[in-house]
C-alpha cells in the first residue's frame, strides 16, 4: 500500500543523521503536504516572512497533482536523501 510507504518514509526521514540541503527540505515539505492535504489553497504569506512564502510557493508548485502520485514521488524522494544523508 502506498499509504503504508509514505507513513514509514515519514518516519524514515526523522533518522537522518545529516541535515538535507534547504531545497531538499522545500521539496520534501511540498510533496508531504500535497500528499496529506491536496492543492495549496491558503493565503500567500507577507513579503516579510521569507521561510513560510518559500514553503508555501514549493507547495504551489504542486498544484494538481494526485495525493497518490505525491505519496509516491515522496516516498522516491525520501529513499534518495536516506542514500545521502542516512
Amino acid at each position: 500500500m502506498v499509504s503504508e510507504q509514505f507513513n514509514a518514509a515519514a518516519e524514515k526521514v526523522k533518522s537522518l543523521t545529516k541535515r538535507p540541503s534547504d531545497d531538499e527540505f522545500l521539496e520534501l515539505y511540498a510533496l508531504f503536504k500535497q500528499a496529506s492535504v491536496g492543492d495549496n489553497d491558503t493565503a500567500k504569506p507577507g513579503l516579510l516572512d521569507l521561510k513560510g512564502k518559500a514553503k508555501w510557493e514549493a507547495w504551489n508548485k504542486q498544484k494538481g497533482k494526485s495525493s497518490e502520485a505525491a505519496q509516491q514521488e515522496y516516498i522516491t524522494f525520501v529513499e534518495g536523501l536516506v542514500a545521502k544523508y542516512a
